[in-house]
């Protein structure tokens, strides 16, 4: 396999199946994956002469992190942002770099990743392979199998954030990961100051009108909803509210799920909700 047979999903799955083994035959934790480890030696599971010779934290202001080499390029490095608080944003960080050193060094001699809310202004090209080093990240952290496994039929913020114990990482990944597979009709919101960040849906939640644009776009959020009211720090297994507080197009009898909870450094809101599985909130049709 080399790297321009690689995708994302190939690469981690390959990785995943060498921690699988090794974890077994020696009695190992196999969660969360020890990236720092991996990285150092993975030019060894692929036959490259290249490799990353070294990880380490760095006053790199802007962005989550680096992926540099040498001239030649015989030795790579991983640097990570060290204001960074959050373990699990730094393992996400280095396993998106150890991304972008499998599947695109032959691009490029360096990559500078931005945080999620500057890749509004990359080119296509630059948004493409972020969005690879993190599906390859999240892959690798969080394989799929492992993951449903995890699940139950009632899913909330506690479970969720136990899946990001489990794996290392920040509960805004773990519901990330969730989304990608759920057939639950879900919306991510991150917000702050009164108004969203950034808003992720899952497939079902879209396909039934359930999102929200805010590239660009200044988006409120709703003063009757959960997480607009600042005495309420967290509600991990939600309330019910009316559907209409989050989707003016909702039926007047639809009531939603909101879950809350404040960021470890208190400065944003995750929000999380859950739709009815046969409601949409589209707006009406004129003929």
């Amino acid at each position: 396999m080399t790297a321009d047979t690689l995708t994302p999903p190939k690469a981690a799955n390959r990785l995943n199946r060498i921690l699988e083994t090794v974890s077994s035959a020696h009695e190992l934790n196999r969660f969360p994956v020890n990236i720092e480890e991996l990285a150092l030696g993975v030019n060894g599971v692929f036959g490259w002469k290249d490799k990353i010779a070294e990880i380490q934290a760095a006053d790199i202001p802007g962005f989550e992190g680096c992926l540099v080499s040498n001239d030649p390029k015989t030795n790579w490095f991983i640097l990570y942002n060290d204001s960074m608080k959050s373990p699990g944003r730094v393992r996400f960080t280095q396993a998106h770099e150890l991304g972008h050193y499998i599947l695109h060094r032959f691009q490029k001699d360096s990559f500078e990743c931005p945080t999620a809310g500057d890749m509004y202004n990359l080119s296509t090209e630059d948004k493409d392979i972020e969005s690879e080093a993190d599906e390859f990240a999240s892959y690798l952290l969080m394989p799929f199998d492992d993951f449903r496994r995890q699940l139950s039929d009632c899913v909330d913020l506690d479970l969720l954030g136990r899946c990001a114990i489990r794996y290392g990482v920040s509960l805004t990944a773990a519901i990330l990961r969730w989304l990608e597979i759920t057939e639950v009709k879900a919306v991510l919101i991150i917000s702050r100051s009164g108004f969203m960040k950034w808003a992720w849906s899952s497939k079902p939640a879209f396909n039934s009108g359930a999102f929200f644009r805010t590239k660009q776009n200044t988006i409120p959020i709703p003063p009757n909803s959960l997480a607009a009211n600042d005495s309420i720090r967290q509600e991990r297994k939600g309330v019910s509210i009316p559907g209409r507080t989050w989707f003016r197009h909702a039926e007047e009898a639809m009531t939603i799920k909101e879950m809350k909870i404040l960021s470890d450094n208190f400065d944003y809101v995750i929000t999380l909700l859950i739709l009815p599985t046969v409601s949409d909130v589209w707006p009406e049709r004129t003929l």
